[in-house]
């Protein structure tokens, strides 16, 4: 039974939808950053639930050892990219990274408010950090700029997303988990917004004054190369564009802001393939 404050809030939607402009935040959200936070911890419990029962949720509670050493070694390398003094809701979601076990699958996604979900098969595939962080960093910014959300308010509409958000509408949230994971589908993000991940993460990576601010760039450098070789189109590729001309746009930015573009050491990401075997 919806409580009179979630009703209030249900008829404050449908109004913002119809005085769209003077609703819109900042980052052109008609959600809040609180109805933002809610529905990514939704959604992030959704998506947790789903790989556990597959067993493929690598759990920051296990006690293994070399879990909680690839934890350290990841958690290094996120609080590096969070701590740069570029993201611009690093105090206020609740930033986490979780690894999917899955060394068949090249991908990464961030959920709405800060859940971000690395799958074995992105750090078996990468050779270094800096190419990681730039994944990260990424993905990091869809979240950061509400990509997300901005991309399934789209989709869904706001009514029904703050339905998801309020834990009133678990067949949408099961929706929006497998959309946001890539096995329905996918979240399809617009060229601009991909772009502005791009550009993002070169801020956030150069603000760490340790990683190549252009990281990115060796990613999908590597995806191109092997797309050239006939290599199968990654996970990846499914939700994200074709490298194209991003990784000429990821450097040509790097070289504008004059930012560190020199490799960092690799200890950190060898340490964590190490700890998973990879």
């Amino acid at each position: 039974m919806i409580s009179i404050y979630n009703y209030r809030k249900y008829l404050l939607a449908l109004l913002c939808m119809f005085v769209l402009s003077s609703c819109k935040d900042n980052d052109g959200v008609i959600f809040s950053v609180e109805d933002d936070i809610n529905l990514g911890q939704q959604v992030s419990h959704e998506v947790d639930s789903t790989y556990r029962a597959q067993g493929k949720l690598l759990e920051r509670s296990n006690s293994n050892a070399n879990v909680q050493k690839a934890y350290q070694n990841l958690d290094r390398i996120v609080n590096r990219i969070l701590n740069s003094g570029q993201v611009k809701y690093q105090q206020e979601f609740p930033w986490s990274v979780k690894i999917i076990q899955d060394e068949e699958t090249l991908n990464a996604f961030a959920t709405p408010g800060g859940h971000i979900y690395v799958y074995t098969g992105l750090i078996k595939y990468l050779e270094r950090e800096d190419h990681f962080a730039g994944v990260l960093a990424h993905e990091i910014a869809h979240a950061d700029k509400r990509h997300s959300v901005k991309q399934l308010q789209r989709d869904y509409g706001i009514a029904l997303l703050l339905s998801v958000a309020l834990g009133n509408d678990p067949g949408t949230l099961q929706q929006i988990a497998a959309q946001l994971t890539g096995t329905l589908t996918g979240l399809k993000f617009s060229r601009d917004a991909e772009t502005e991940a791009d550009n993002a993460s070169i801020e956030y990576l150069a603000g760490t004054n340790f990683y190549a601010c252009d990281g990115a760039a060796g990613f999908f450098l590597k995806l191109e190369q092997d797309a050239q070789q006939g290599g199968a189109p990654p996970e990846f590729l499914s939700t994200h564009p074709s490298p194209d001309n991003r990784i000429q746009n990821i450097r040509q930015k790097a070289e504008q802001k004059g930012c560190k573009t020199s490799a960092a050491p690799d200890t950190d990401f060898d340490q964590l393939k190490s700890a998973l075997n990879l």
